[in-house]
């Protein structure tokens, strides 16, 4: 195995790895599964258009819900996805 070097910022080791196969320095079959626990996804902004009576429809469910609209939204959205991609 190549030795790994030292990183001065996130930026240099994201170029390093983005030019690197990371199997001439790291052994995968020792690796175990780590869960992170405090690591949040990155997000994104996006601007999404809806008919006014489906926004209005939303925000009635979410505040029977007592949730932000919003991510009453990212729980239907994921709900959906995950029954596509298991269909």
């Amino acid at each position: 195995m190549k030795k790994l070097p030292k990183f001065k910022t996130e930026n240099e080791e994201r170029e390093f790895w983005a030019a690197h196969d990371s199997t001439e320095y790291v052994d995968w079959k020792k690796a175990s599964p780590v869960i992170m626990s405090k690591l949040k996804p990155s997000l994104k902004t996006i601007s999404l258009r809806l008919p006014e009576t489906m926004l209005a429809e939303l925000k009635l469910l979410a505040n029977k819900r007592d949730v932000p609209y919003q991510s009453l939204l990212k729980i239907f959205l994921a709900e959906r996805i995950s029954k596509e991609f298991h269909s």
